[in-house]
């Protein structure tokens, strides 16, 4: 650390008087902390979770009390996010300032080594500034801020070590690297520069390697169907690095591990894999009657803006029609929405599938769109008895749909609503197997997305 200013030795002094004190926990900080270890599966982890959110809420009321004008940022911290805090035993991930944080509670230092888990040590997606060592004394309701490492002091001390891994994925780091001046913490978190201590970038390749991995991973992952059973015991650990680095792939698995036994969840793994590996069609663009280079790619055709319905059959006019009908049934479709069709070979048979997009204004939440779907064939036949139409998500399968036989459908129809962060996978399929799966549908309406 050398590049703090000389104007700021007055503050280091202010704090050098400033002694450590145990921080006094709330009940309802400890309700709070029991509340989220509940949602974790496996008892040893939920214990941690617990001890965790402790930690997390003393170094909130440490900070808050000894640096107010420093400001937390706790949405991406891991512990809050019951998919995350499953799978990694330890605070990752709080943000204060510009400066990412980790915590590593402990219940005592009789040991002369702390063991801190791979993933916040080797995945930059984890890797902080500072690793606090924070003592959580849960049976008397405090906890004190003991000591603290920051990335750039452990990169040197690992390198002179020769520091290994274990086979469980989890590091011994000897105690006598910590700086236990807890006030030089504050004093680093207010004056120095995060430039100061590099953090390694993440690599690009991420969706890449999860691609060449997919057939392998999702012959694996169903084997973590028990809480009990850890990721080092089924995984290399190349393989949990695209598990651990995929947040969709962890609730996939916490999900596994919490829900009751459903095969909708093993048909969510495939169509999850294919919605974190394939790009992504941004219909957010037909809003400006434009067509992305994938849709181009897979001879989707931009249809002009809605008209009142005239005869049939050409693709625009049958789509005029279809729309007229949804209508008519009360489905409120904005004039600006645009709508784009793409015709589909499946096993012989001739489909056409339209999609309709717009930007759904609500006063909750304005970053909402909508997709309708409408799948038929290209000669306005009924559709085959057997064909069903699958729509998934980064969660779960949403609806899986066939026809009506007694009604004869001519089309399938569904309407899909999402924040612009959510993607859905689209798949078309016959009972015997025969399906295909179409881009993930995405909506970034920004002009230049």
């Amino acid at each position: 650390m050398n590049n703090l200013s000389s104007q700021n030795f007055q503050l280091q002094s202010d704090y050098e008087i400033i002694s450590p004190a145990a921080i006094n926990l709330t009940s309802e900080q400890i309700m709070e902390a029991a509340k989220l270890s509940h949602q974790i599966p496996n008892l040893s982890r939920q214990w941690q979770t617990y001890i965790n959110s402790l930690a997390l809420f003393a170094f909130e009321a440490w900070l808050k009390e000894r640096a107010d004008a420093l400001t937390i940022k706790r949405e991406k911290c891991t512990v809050l996010q019951p998919a995350l805090a499953n799978a990694i035993a330890v605070v990752a991930n709080l943000q204060v300032g510009e400066f990412k944080i980790c915590l590593i509670p402990t219940d005592s230092f009789d040991d002369l080594a702390v063991t801190l888990p791979q993933s916040v040590i080797d995945l930059p997606e984890y890797i902080p500034h500072f690793y606090v060592l924070l003592e959580v004394l849960e049976e008397q309701g405090t906890a004190v801020i003991s000591g603290f490492l920051s990335y750039k002091e452990f990169v040197e001390n690992q390198a002179k070590a020769n520091l290994q891994p274990k086979s469980d994925w989890s590091y011994q780091l000897p105690l006598n690297w910590f700086n236990f001046d807890a006030n030089t913490l504050l004093l680093y978190l207010h004056c120095l520069k995060p430039e100061a201590i590099n953090l390694p970038a993440i690599p690009q390749h991420r969706a890449q390697t999860l691609a060449i991995m997919q057939t392998k991973l999702t012959a694996l992952l169903p084997q973590l169907k028990s809480p009990e059973r850890e990721l080092w015991e089924v995984l290399t650990w190349e393989q949990a690095t695209t598990i651990l680095t995929n947040p969709d792939l962890l609730s996939w698995i916490y999900n596994y591990q919490t829900q009751a036994p459903d095969s909708s969840l093993k048909t969510n793994l495939k169509d999850l894999f294919q919605l974190c590996t394939q790009p992504a069609l941004n219909v957010g663009r037909w809003l400006w009657d434009e067509l992305d280079e994938l849709a181009q790619e897979f001879s989707w055709k931009l249809l002009p803006s809605f008209t009142p319905a005239v005869m049939m059959r050409s693709p625009i006019e049958e789509f005029q029609a279809i729309i007229h009908q949804l209508q008519h049934q009360g489905l409120e479709i904005p004039s600006q929405a645009r709508g784009a069709y793409q015709d589909l070979l499946l096993a012989g048979i001739s489909l056409r599938l339209y999609a309709v997009t717009w930007h759904l204004l609500s006063e909750h939440d304005s970053h909402l769109w909508t997709l309708l779907l409408i799948l038929g064939t290209t000669a306005q036949d009924t559709l085959p008895n057997h064909l069903k139409l699958r729509v998934s998500d980064q969660s779960s399968v949403l609806l899986e749909q066939g026809i009506n036989k007694e009604r004869g459908d001519a089309y399938l129809f569904t309407r899909l609503i999402g924040s612009w962060d959510e993607k859905f996978l689209v798949s078309v399929s016959l009972t015997d197997g025969v399906e295909i799966n179409l881009p993930p549908f995405t909506f970034s309406p920004g002009k230049f997305c």
